[in-house]
């Protein structure tokens, strides 16, 4: 930033010194976190991948949809045969529910530099507990069933 103000300047100064360092509580609590077991991490690492597991699994498992299997995130980019997957997620949410649910994903093409790579695909995280998954995988085929703008 350029300015003559030196007003300006001293209160820019402020804000930018401010962020050189963490916040003590959050130093507090990466201190704590250093302190953690391993094993702590190991079942947390084994239980995300018994979830990405059993989201790939349903997912490849459903008619028309290849989903790679990630290696490092919490979520997978699933590839669906429908026309528009932004048009699908929407209505997902607005006209379509499975036992009185239905699941929430992120159309994939926002995440791309040229938008129509993602055009039918979805981010899906696997948040979630694996009965949760499970029905929510359920949810999924029955609503790709049900589509009306199914390619495949």
């Amino acid at each position: 930033m350029v300015s003559k103000n030196t007003e300006l300047m001293a209160t820019a100064m402020k804000f930018a010194q401010a962020r050189l360092s963490p916040p003590t509580y959050e130093q507090i609590a990466a201190e704590a976190a250093l302190a953690t077991p391993a094993s702590y991490f190991e079942a947390v690492n084994a239980e995300y991948r018994a979830r990405r597991d059993t989201l790939v699994r349903r997912l490849n498992a459903i008619a028309g949809v290849f989903c790679p299997t990630p290696r490092g995130a919490f979520y997978a980019v699933a590839q669906l045969p429908v026309d528009d997957a932004e048009t699908f997620c929407r209505w997902m949410l607005e006209e379509f529910s499975h036992e009185g649910a239905t699941v929430m994903m992120a159309p994939a093409a926002g995440f791309y530099a040229k938008r129509s790579l993602g055009k039918r695909q979805v981010r899906l995280a696997y948040v979630l507990k694996q009965s949760d998954l499970e029905r929510a995988m359920d949810a999924l085929e029955r609503g790709l069933a049900a589509y009306p703008g199914r390619t495949a």
